[in-house]
């Protein structure tokens, strides 16, 4: 399931596809280690998310007590599981799964959360400050979603901006000088400029932006991404998603060690 192999043995993991990009393993390997956890944390890249894929990675690492859920498949494993905490059903994406057994190793329930409200809100706090300015949102998927979640709490208006614009969202075209003024914050929410495609980035015009702007992009990998670099080329100011993926982790642990924080 991870370029063809599977590891066994896990108690914890990370299922999407691909994989190659991710800093989870190494992020937890060496949280475990600095905490002298017994626990191991594999990837598993798999092709394609159903049932039947799901059963077979629960049936070969029957320690396996939780997982996190990245690209493509954060909306896809929705219907797979039996229970979803408030603010993932409020997004509509999970990137956070418990895996509840019985004393024999038998799978119970599968419970589901979402951590990228909790971490995209703590890595954007210190950006903002008591500031609410108004936001683009660049995607529409799981990540996306979860952006727009956590701007509802904070009170920050914000438009979603989609490469084929349907309803309330708007297209890329549509960004002008006037409107990165009444929406000067940016969140690149799509997985452009992702390892290894790192030199490809939003169809956003960056060269619209300027110091009074604010650029977060979610993509961590590479930090800071092609299009963080040129936004910053322009005078904004860029913060990576690398924040994000270290606060919805330790986030992600709480709920697998049973602690549920009252932010989530």
């Amino acid at each position: 399931m991870n370029n063809g192999t599977t590891p066994t043995g896990c108690t914890l993991g990370l299922i999407g596809r691909p994989l190659g990009h991710s800093y989870s393993k190494v992020f937890f390997d060496t949280l475990f280690e600095r905490e002298n956890r017994s626990e191991s944390y594999g990837l598993f890249e798999l092709p394609e998310l159903t049932p039947a894929t799901l059963y077979t990675l629960l049936l070969m690492n029957p320690c396996l007590r939780g997982f996190n859920v990245t690209a493509p498949y954060k909306e896809a494993i929705v219907p797979m599981l039996d229970y979803m905490d408030s603010v993932a059903q409020a997004v509509g994406a999970v990137n956070t799964v418990s895996v509840r057994r019985a004393d024999d190793g038998r799978v119970l329930a599968l419970d589901g959360y979402n951590t990228d409200v909790a971490g995209f809100t703590g890595a954007i706090a210190p950006v903002l400050g008591e500031a609410r300015p108004g936001a683009l949102i660049l995607g529409t998927g799981g990540a996306s979603k979860a952006a727009a979640v956590a701007f509802d709490r904070l009170g920050i208006d914000f438009l979603k901006v989609s490469r084929t614009p349907s309803g309330n969202n708007i297209g890329y075209s549509d960004i002008d000088a006037a409107l990165l003024e009444r929406y000067p914050l940016v969140v690149n929410a799509t997985p452009a400029g992702t390892w290894p495609d790192v030199d490809t980035a939003p169809p956003f015009p960056v060269h619209l932006l300027g110091p009074a702007n604010i650029c977060f992009d979610m993509v961590y990998n590479p930090s800071p991404s092609l299009w963080l670099r040129q936004s910053e080329e322009r005078g904004a100011r860029i913060r990576s998603g690398l924040d994000m993926l270290y606060l919805q982790a330790l986030a992600a642990l709480e709920i697998w060690d049973g602690n549920l924080l009252n932010s989530l």
